[in-house]
């Protein structure tokens, strides 16, 4: 069998599969896509529903939350009364009025050459034009002045007009925060302009995030075309930061930033945005008081409502925003100036404002108002919310609005811290002179209405920026020679009780070196300055403060009378029944000094001193305070004995200098110093007005200073200023009460002979019926 020869083309082999790897690696691409697009669609709707309930949460607890507002006693102005144009405008910025060219509506102002008009909004003039007239010789006056005329246009002159309550602040929470809410409509537009220029030019084009603006100001910082570094985020991210997250920097906080932007420009307007962003971004800090919102900003920067700031001022508040540890005017006056010009300049670029405009604002000097954080009142406010945390608990945490309606009167306030400014800048100098230790001392004033126990003004330290401690109503000192009318007290007050006769006001004394024998102890008091005057009227020892007598009165009352006394008083920590009593050895805080002298412009009678007059909810009423309700701690015709011979201590006594100093009205008080010259004292009153000054260290070291030269020039500048143009007023005379004149030396009835003659005031029965044995003709 033939073999088959082979073939010249052998057979065509199976072809090899080649293996499909790019149709592999297509579908790995389009799962790996798949995948990924589901993971950015899960993240995108984590993102989503985090960035809804954030912006949900926030934006609820910014609705509900209403910390409660504080106002003051409405503002009242009357004839002659000590206010100047100045602060006549100061007043109407702290009631948000309007500067207008010329006032027509209620809520407007109009600065005219020797008055002001203005149109209120509440009080029995509202919807009326008011014209304040200011006497010739004080036009110009910035500190000074008093009005001259106060009238009702085209119904003639009133003699006061009153206008509304001020709003003094929202009380501030746990997060010292201080805030106030403007609607974006009530914002001048040049505000709103400068926010917009320095921070997102673009605001009403992006979406919330804006590519083009972080483009164009990462170029701009890369080439040094500013000098200054441009921001990227939007102002709708840098809300998104500041009110909606927490502080942490990390890339799920960026992108849940940039994501809540996005959204929350979809769920809310622009001008709302806005809005929230000019009420909420943080302008720096003032004392403990963390600031927010240009309104806010405004007041505390110039002193200004936020309808009335200027160009330049809006500026200054902008150019703040970005970093107010550098910026903030009260860090530096040079930085913040050069920061406000390229505010201005910005603003031009942005087509907000001329050249021209920016020349002439960029010329104008940053004047701040450096004590505006005192003009809200701040140790009041605090006290006020302490008040409000102890007896009205439920109130202060309640979710409605709540308006706390105070007895401050801002007038009286400003008026005590232009005194208190003015005296310790003489208490200073009185120690730099003497070479006294470098540390500043403090000082306290609480003014009240005695009839009423209504705080009018309180000035808690020198300066709330530098010590948020408040003295008028937690410092304890020892309340030295201010004691002393209540020695006399209890004494004519045992007198009236046990028919004595001869315990009077006339009742005379021997002033000496005198030691006193106490449970088998000596105890050898001495006077101030170791004078002693010899035999002399309790009148005399008491405006003289004579230390030797007022022992030996307490002595004759009893020293347990006394102690009772003063604890049925509740002020202070109870003192023991020592003869270092009549010298006032023992602790008390000025508010509790404060309340004990009710009982002497009030015959014997004592009530509590408030701060709150009533609470409300929109038209309801929650709570009011009982200003009636009173206490008898002595008798009426004892307590008037003693104010009576308190006049003297203004008259001719170691408060004379009220008198040389220009205060004329009917009064009475008392200086108090205490051992080595810690603490100054001064307590004077009228019928209407007591106020209580202390001056001393915080740690208790020697002042250095009598109560006479360090609180009594505070206490006159305040009660002259604060009841200029009032009327004055005699202390009421109780029944049985009888006056003779008699002869200062003898405490006897006054001969014609006698040169020196007091009228004195005696409980019936108990006058002198001798002559003076020492003057006869």
């Amino acid at each position: 069998m033939r073999a088959t020869p082979p073939s010249p083309h052998p057979a065509p082999r199976a072809p090899r599969q080649r293996p499909r790897t790019g149709r592999r690696w297509l579908t790995r691409l389009l799962f790996a896509a798949v995948v990924g697009l589901v993971a950015l669609c899960g993240i995108g709707a984590y993102l989503y529903a985090q960035a809804t309930r954030l912006i949900d949460a926030r934006l609820a607890e910014h609705t509900d939350r209403v910390l409660p507002r504080i106002f003051a006693r409405p503002v009242v102005l009357r004839d002659r009364q000590a206010l100047s144009a100045r602060q006549l405008v100061d007043r109407l910025n702290e009631l948000g009025y309007t500067q207008r060219v010329r006032a027509e509506q209620p809520g407007e102002f109009a600065i005219g050459r020797d008055s002001i008009v203005l149109g209120p909004r509440g009080g029995e003039a509202a919807g009326l034009l008011v014209r304040v007239a200011f006497a010739r010789r004080t036009r110009a006056a910035i500190g000074g002045g008093a009005i001259d005329r106060v009238e009702v246009v085209g119904q003639g002159a009133r003699r006061e007009v009153r206008l509304e309550e001020p709003l003094i602040t929202a009380l501030v929470g746990a997060s010292r925060e201080k805030r106030r809410n403007v609607p974006l409509a009530m914002m001048p537009t040049r505000m709103r302009q400068a926010v917009l220029a320095i921070e997102d030019r673009r605001f009403y084009e992006h979406p919330g995030v804006d590519p083009i603006g972080m483009a164009r100001a990462l170029v701009t910082n890369i080439r040094g075309d500013k000098r200054y570094l441009v921001g990227g985020s939007t102002l709708t991210q840098q809300l998104v930061k500041n009110f909606f997250l927490t502080p942490e920097k990390t890339v799920r906080r960026k992108l849940l930033e940039q994501s809540t932007a996005v959204l929350l420009e979809r769920r809310l307007t622009k001008d709302r945005i806005l809005e929230l962003y000019l009420n909420d971004v943080y302008v720096g800090h003032r004392g403990s008081f963390a600031i927010h919102g240009v309104a806010e900003a405004a007041r505390l920067f110039f002193g200004k409502d936020i309808s009335n700031i200027t160009l330049a001022e809006a500026a200054t508040i902008a150019g703040v925003i970005q970093a107010p540890h550098i910026w903030s005017p009260f860090r530096s006056i040079e930085r913040a100036r050069d920061r406000r010009n390229v505010v201005l300049r910005t603003m031009v670029e942005s087509g907000f404002i001329s050249g021209d405009a920016a020349r002439r604002a960029a010329r104008e000097p940053l004047a701040i108002a450096p004590h505006a954080l005192e003009a809200e009142a701040p140790y009041f406010v605090d006290y006020v919310g302490q008040t409000l945390e102890n007896e009205h608990p439920a109130i202060m945490h309640s979710a409605q609005a709540v308006d706390v309606h105070t007895t401050l009167d801002l007038h009286l306030q400003r008026i005590a811290q232009d005194a208190v400014g003015e005296g310790m800048a003489r208490v200073d100098r009185l120690l730099a002179s003497r070479r006294r230790r470098r540390a500043r001392a403090q000082v306290a004033l609480i003014a009240v209405d005695p009839r009423s126990g209504e705080i009018l003004a309180l000035v808690g330290g020198r300066s709330y920026n530098h010590s948020q401690f408040n003295r008028a109503i937690h410092a304890r000192r020892q309340p030295g020679s201010v004691f002393k009318p209540y020695v006399y007290l209890a004494a004519f007050e045992r007198a009236q009780e046990e028919g004595w006769t001869d315990l009077t006001p006339a009742t005379v004394v021997l002033d000496e070196p005198t030691t006193f024998a106490f449970e088998e102890k000596p105890y050898q008091p001495s006077n101030y300055g170791n004078q002693y005057d010899g035999a002399i009227t309790l009148r005399h020892a008491l405006a003289f403060s004579r230390n030797v007598p007022a022992v030996k009165v307490a002595e004759a009352a009893g020293f347990e009378r006394v102690a009772d006394l003063w604890q049925r008083l509740g002020a202070g920590t109870p003192p023991r029944p020592y003869p270092s009593i009549a010298l006032g050895v023992f602790e008390a805080t000025p508010i509790e000094i404060a309340t004990a002298y009710t009982i002497f412009p009030n015959l014997g009678a004592v009530g509590s001193l408030h701060a709150i007059e009533r609470i409300t909810a929109g038209d309801r009423e929650l709570a009011r305070v009982d200003s009636t309700a009173t206490q008898t701690i002595a008798s009426r015709q004892s307590t008037y004995l003693v104010t009576n011979m308190m006049r003297s201590v203004l008259n001719e006594g170691t408060g004379a200098g009220a008198r040389s100093s220009g205060f004329a009205l009917e009064a009475a008080g008392k200086s108090g110093t205490t051992n080595d010259l810690r603490d100054a004292w001064f307590v004077g009153f009228t019928p209407e007005l007591l106020t209580v000054v202390w001056v001393g260290f915080d740690d208790n070291q020697p002042l250095g200073l009598s109560g006479t030269q360090a609180a009594l020039p505070i206490w006159t500048t305040f009660m002259t200023r604060a009841l200029a143009g009032h009327p004055d007023q005699p202390f009421d005379v109780p029944e049985d009460i009888a006056f003779a004149d008699i002869d200062e030396a003898t405490g006897k009835l006054a001969t014609l002979g006698c040169t020196h003659v007091v009228r004195e005031a005696f409980v019936a029965g108990t006058e002198p019926i001798e002559p003076c044995p020492l003057h006869h003709f």
